[in-house]
């Protein structure tokens, strides 16, 4: 029996695609015509390709890049659903990543200054402490904390340690009493721009660079800066919050539905990384945010020797119940030791209180 075919202006409309895409996706190979006309170059399509023609059509509404649908047009249908929801799931953080710069822009621009009266309300208490851990000979992370910056970089590679130091000594600029004139999402750009130049001058090679998670004091606020695997999390009225997101492989593998959490927790490379301080002349961009700050939050800051041992449970329970800042620090690390120290682990806790209240 002779196969239908259809010529391409009524294969452009049953597919919903029109003649020029379809010309498009033959020269990429993407969607090539049953038979073409020796004599007139006339395309023709066979009545079976209009399934094929219709999920191009819905994945470049997805906004999927060709080289992708290609792929996906390859597979069977199970292995390239399984492509597509791990594209949309890439979407998708990529979409909340742009969320939170427009909620800190919007918030930022919505109160550019703080008044004096705000600034006077509230104040931090804060201790740092790192620790070489059990296991590895050198100590490469670097904790921080002042009356305006708080800070925790995790170096790795052979310049690790002074990459981690020269990060979190760029931000140091800021901590004074009385903060430069600008706004704060500028002060931040700024200063993250002053780290990553400070880490480029150190780091000899692709395998050299560092974490960052910092956050800056205004007075009533908190300002977060963010890149790399370490991490930041509110108690509040005895909830813990995880405030920042592991820029990982891994994580990234979860996000996009090729992990679970549980199998997360046994792969070989959890500390592989997507995004950090290195010597890349192409700049990451880091996560930012603006949070505000109630009487009585504590805040924790730890690189990933921390939290990749201590359960989210326990560290909660130990912020709760450690009588101050430093206390709460120097019970975190002991914690992590405890559950074998394989990493170095390093801590800033802050709380937030009324001037003037007692310590």
């Amino acid at each position: 029996m002779k196969r239908k075919t259809l010529t391409i202006g009524a294969f452009a409309k049953a597919s919903r695609l029109s003649p020029k895409a379809l010309r498009l996706y033959d020269e990429l190979e993407l969607l090539r015509p049953a038979r073409v006309d020796p004599d007139t170059g006339y395309r023709y399509y066979a009545a079976e390709q209009l399934e094929q023609a219709r999920l191009v059509a819905w994945l470049r509404r997805l906004g999927m890049p060709l080289a992708r649908i290609r792929t996906v047009c390859a597979l069977e249908p199970g292995p390239a659903a399984r492509e597509i929801r791990a594209y949309w799931a890439g979407v998708e953080a990529e979409t909340a990543t742009r969320r939170d710069l427009a909620a800190f822009l919007v918030d930022h621009l919505t109160h550019p200054c703080e008044s004096e009266e705000d600034t006077d309300m509230l104040e931090l208490r804060y201790a740092a402490l790192s620790d070489t851990g059990l296991v590895r000979a050198a100590n490469q992370d670097t904790a921080y904390a002042g009356s305006r910056v708080l800070a925790v970089a995790d170096g790795f590679g052979p310049a690790g340690a002074p990459a981690s130091t020269a990060a979190v000594e760029a931000l140091k600029v800021l901590d004074r009493d009385t903060l430069p004139a600008g706004s704060v999402l500028n002060l931040l750009e700024e200063a993250v721009r002053g780290a990553s130049a400070a880490v480029r001058g150190i780091a000899g090679n692709g395998d050299d660079g560092t974490t960052l998670t910092a956050m800056l004091w205004t007075g009533s606020r908190l300002a977060l800066v963010h890149i790399g695997d370490s991490r930041a999390y509110l108690l509040r009225e005895g909830e813990l919050f995880r405030i920042t997101h592991d820029h990982t492989v891994v994580q990234s593998m979860i996000d996009e539905g090729r992990l679970t959490p549980e199998e997360a927790s046994t792969h070989p490379q959890p500390a592989l990384l997507l995004k950090a301080l290195t010597n890349s002349d192409t700049a990451s961009t880091p996560d930012l945010r603006l949070h505000d700050a109630h009487p009585g939050d504590r805040w924790l800051l730890c690189s990933d020797g921390l939290s990749t041992v201590v359960p989210d449970p326990d560290i909660r329970h130990i912020l709760s119940t450690a009588q101050d800042p430093d206390a709460a620090a120097h019970a975190l690390v002991t914690e992590a030791n405890g559950a074998g120290g394989p990493d170095n682990v390093s801590c800033v806790v802050a709380d937030v209180v009324r001037d003037g209240a007692g310590t």
